[in-house]
């Protein structure tokens, strides 16, 4: 993803990308939390594929966001974030797809995605 496309995303909320990106919520209460450090361990492995299947990151680190314009006050009330790590997948019509309270595999990302009906599509 461009570094242009990358920042007009974080301009937008989560709402916004609705029919045009994935998302993948990662919820944690500090940047320290060994949880958080592992799931970004594992996206940054796997970033091209993320790509490839339209997949925006949307951190939650305390009361600051990352990837979108959303409050992190209203991101935490709308998925009902608990205080601590949570990770959640997010279709591109807006619905919950998986939830965790551990960090993510790749695998289990690209399963899902990949069985989703407009990821199928865009295959075609």
């Amino acid at each position: 993803m461009s570094m242009l496309i990358a920042a007009a995303l974080a301009q937008s909320t989560i709402a916004q990308m609705k029919w045009e990106r994935r998302i993948l919520v990662v919820a944690a209460p500090s940047a320290t939390d060994p949880q958080l450090i592992e799931q970004r361990r594992i996206l940054t492995a796997w970033r091209k594929e993320s790509e490839a299947r339209d997949l925006t990151i949307v951190e939650i680190v305390g009361d600051r966001v990352s990837g979108a314009a959303d409050a992190a006050a209203a991101v935490r009330r709308k998925y009902r974030l608990p205080a601590g790590f949570t990770a959640i997948l997010i279709g591109k019509d807006g619905g919950e797809k998986l939830r965790s309270a551990h960090p993510f595999p790749a695998a289990a990302l690209a399963e899902t995605i990949d069985a989703m009906p407009m990821r199928k599509a865009g295959q075609r």
